[in-house]
């Protein structure tokens, strides 16, 4: 699902999404081998309102579009697809074998 208010900052290497005057991130590297997910931060405010999730359902859908297998090295998305395995078909094969999905 893309999110229209998640912007992608490529020049910074992170998805954003701003609410209520802060900032929660989803960090990246672009490779050949696809889209690294290396971090998400939800500041202290804003934590507890699912926006870590809402993040993760638009970085896989954004990578789904441009055809951009994903390898997720940041804790919070790789637990999030294992939590969510019908994602799994986006995720790089050595990452798949690697969270068990």
């Amino acid at each position: 699902m893309i999110d229209p208010q998640i912007r992608d900052h490529a020049e910074m290497k992170r998805y954003e999404l701003e609410v209520d005057g802060e900032v929660a991130v989803v960090t990246y590297n672009l490779s050949a081998a696809g889209l690294m997910i290396t971090e998400t931060i939800v500041p202290v405010s804003l934590e507890g309102k699912g926006l870590a999730s809402r993040l993760a359902k638009h970085v896989i859908a954004d990578a789904k579009a441009r055809g951009l297998p994903l390898l997720p090295v940041c804790p919070f998305f790789a637990g999030y697809l294992q939590k969510h395995p019908e994602h799994a078909g986006g995720v790089h094969a050595t990452y798949r074998q690697i969270l068990g999905i």
